[in-house]
């Protein structure tokens, strides 16, 4: 019915190490982002991992100003990593999925 079950089980492992090595190529994926003013500027990886940190000293003298900064600059350097991740993982796991009929996951 479902033809090579050893084959398509070899193919699912071979993904499954596909998908491992991506991750871990993903970390090596950086992402930057700045605040509009360019006063606050964050690094993370497509991982979602934050890299690093820098910001202009006059944040430092407002601490709400300066959590409204990282919020919404993480967030966006965050989204960005997510779709990264997401796409790359998904490409690799349409690749590796062994053809069953009816089971059609990735259109």
């Amino acid at each position: 019915m479902f033809g090579d079950l050893s084959g398509m089980m070899q193919k699912l492992k071979e993904t499954q190490q596909k998908v491992e090595d991506t991750k871990k190529r993903l970390d090596t994926v950086l992402i930057d982002e700045s605040s509009s003013d360019g006063k606050l500027k964050v690094t993370v990886t497509a991982n979602s991992n934050i890299k690093s940190i820098s910001m202009d000293d006059s944040l430092l003298s407002d601490a709400d100003e300066l959590e409204d900064y990282l919020i919404l600059t993480l967030n966006k350097a965050l989204e960005k990593a997510r779709i990264i991740n997401e796409n790359e993982l998904a490409n690799v796991a349409k690749i590796g999925m062994p053809n069953i009929p009816g089971m059609d996951f990735f259109k």
